[in-house]
């Protein structure tokens, strides 16, 4: 009959003993310290952490178990929430000891690149994330990021400045001159094509310039809300002069199409008169009413 010693030796002995570990049902005396800090062995710290992750699997397997109930569902979660904070605790005591860094720091990401909830601190696992009152927390968060999906698209167009809507680029020199380019290029083109339609020869006919008017006249008038006469006199909203006696206003060569009388302001009627329109309005309804209209 074979001695103690002999037998454990023998090859089947150790495979029972390795499947007895990873399942962990080790008939060895040694049990796993409840303080990190206390083990001083980093071979000894990356073998304890080694176990907890196969505790922490063959739980994550069992809480996916459709028969359990969900107070034992709870306790599955807790189980594997507070193997997780020991395995915490490993791994920082293998980092001091000169070991690998396992600890990841990167949060969980969907397909969307968005974090995942229930990621940082409390876990849920398999059918926890079923449970009355957690599944509320993750349709919750759900619905809120597509509620925000909009503004968040929005959100950059949102507190721009003036020169993002293009109000400063009056105030770029080079850009104004690229644009001036731009327009006498365009001015040329059009009038060439235009004498060719015409059939106007164009050997020694020059393009006349643009016509364009004193930009600081115009916004000075602007801004005061007045018209330049010919003689550098102003001439206020109503047509009235202020300065230097009556005169037209001269009309700005880009409607030159136009009458200084056309782009006069129209004369609103007054109170009385509004009356008497109103009045004749009346008076017309009542008599087609009774007397009918007249053929």
């Amino acid at each position: 009959m074979a001695r103690n010693e002999e037998k454990a030796q023998s090859m089947l002995y150790r495979f029972r003993e390795a499947q007895a570990a990873e399942l962990g049902m080790s008939r060895k005396s040694d049990r796993r310290p409840r303080v990190a800090s206390s083990c001083k062995s980093l071979r000894e710290c990356e073998r304890w952490r080694g176990e907890i992750l196969r505790e922490i699997s063959r739980k994550v397997s069992k809480i996916q178990d459709a028969g359990l109930t969900d107070y034992e569902v709870r306790d599955l979660n807790d189980e594997i929430n507070k193997l997780m904070r020991e395995k915490r605790h490993w791994e920082n005591q293998i980092v001091a000891l000169g070991g690998v860094n396992f600890k990841r720091s990167t949060a969980m990401l969907d397909e969307d690149g968005k974090e995942v909830p229930g990621t940082r601190g409390y876990k849920y696992f398999g059918r926890a994330k079923e449970l009355p009152g957690v599944r509320e927390l993750f349709q919750k968060s759900t619905e809120v990021s597509e509620e925000d999906q909009s503004f968040t698209f929005y959100k950059k167009f949102l507190n721009q400045g003036p020169d993002y809507y293009g109000d400063l680029d009056e105030n770029d020199e080079a850009l104004l001159q690229r644009e001036k380019e731009a327009e006498e290029e365009a001015w040329a083109d059009a009038y060439k094509s235009l004498a060719q339609a015409l059939e106007i020869p164009l050997d020694n006919v020059e393009v006349p310039p643009i016509p364009r008017p004193d930009p600081k006249a115009l916004l000075a008038s602007a801004a005061a809300g007045l018209s330049i006469t010919e003689n550098g006199s102003t001439v206020d909203g109503d047509g009235d002069a202020a300065m230097n006696g009556e005169k037209k206003p001269v009309v700005p060569p880009a409607l030159a199409f136009l009458t200084a009388d056309e782009l006069a302001a129209p004369v609103m009627p007054t109170k009385a008169e509004m009356e008497q329109v109103l009045l004749e309005i009346r008076k017309k309804a009542l008599l087609e009413e009774y007397l009918g209209k007249e053929g």
